[in-house]
């Protein structure tokens, strides 16, 4: 079973769409998702600077559509899709398209209300995120609880994001978890938390004018790394992780329970592939950057169809 990965915010760089734009149709596709997001993707994909693409308004659908692009592109060069997927936060969105339970404009029109509701509860409170590397879990936790900041993402490989007030994260930076490194992210909130539950309610009204479809692939989700059979389920599990932690650690262990013999990152890849290397060691990853790394991805789907 290979498994198609959607990653979440932070993985996008400057100008990371220019070269997928030179593959047919990419173009008129990502015409019809900004116009479905609110956002110019091409805009904000090639010629955006760094800080601008960090804003959760533009970061959100620039990265979910990068990641529609790619597996579109994947199953055009392979013949065939990926046997289950997942997504990380945000990118549950572009994996919930690959399951059939959404089509890619549906998703990016969510992906668009997502962006600006987290944004908005974001400015409410100056908050922020750090990842903490290493150490033992439940000193990272007890430490999180007395400084009341929250575990935001649980990314397995001895990896936790944690959010909450800046003079907190400051704190636990000054003040580390012994055996850990605290590294702060660049992002605008303390997204995963408590502090996103306005966005919840804004996200839930998108959502009930969409009839979904039930997956027709194997599809995890972040709450707990279990099997989504349902396609109502998976919306309102959509809306509800916005303020609950991603749990990519239990989505890697149930990949490993579930006999999950591959996996391929879609764009823009390269924080889960590596995630992968460390909490699933010895399985075949491929992370699609460009479309240069279609071939590599194509040969992994086919290697384990064969």
């Amino acid at each position: 079973m290979i498994v198609a990965c959607c990653p979440g915010q932070g993985s996008q760089t400057p100008g990371f769409l220019s070269a997928w734009l030179e593959l047919d149709g990419v173009a008129d596709s990502l015409a019809a998702y900004s116009e479905a997001a609110e956002v110019d993707l091409v805009l904000h994909g090639t010629q955006s600077d760094a800080d601008t693409i960090r804003d959760t308004r533009i970061a959100q659908p620039l990265i979910v559509a990068a990641s529609l692009i790619a597996a579109a592109a994947l199953a055009e060069r392979a013949g065939r899709a990926p046997d289950g997927t997942a997504g990380h936060s945000v990118g549950e969105l572009a994996a919930l398209v690959g399951a059939g339970v959404v089509s890619a404009e549906q998703a990016m029109s969510l992906v668009g209300v997502r962006g600006r509701a987290m944004a908005d509860a974001a400015a409410q409170t100056p908050t922020g995120m750090s990842a903490v590397i290493g150490g033992d879990e439940h000193a990272v936790l007890a430490r999180l609880a007395e400084l009341e900041l929250s575990p935001a993402n649980y990314n397995g490989g001895g990896q936790i994001v944690v959010a909450g007030a800046l003079p907190a994260l400051a704190a636990l930076a000054e003040e580390p978890v012994k055996g850990t490194r605290v590294i702060p992210l660049q992002v605008a909130g303390a997204f995963h938390t408590a502090y996103m539950a306005p966005a919840v309610e804004t996200l839930r009204a998108a959502i009930g004018a969409v009839v979904p479809g039930d997956p027709q692939i194997t599809l995890w989700t972040n709450k707990d790394g279990s099997v989504v059979t349902s396609g109502a389920a998976a919306l309102d599990l959509i809306v509800n992780q916005v303020s609950s932690p991603v749990r990519w650690d239990l989505c890697m262990s149930s990949f490993a329970d579930n006999g999950v013999t591959g996996l391929i990152e879609l764009a823009p890849a390269g924080a889960l592939a590596g995630l992968a290397k460390r909490g699933l060691r010895g399985t075949p990853v491929v992370a699609v950057k460009t479309p240069e790394d279609l071939d590599a991805a194509a040969e992994l789907l086919n290697g384990a169809a064969a």
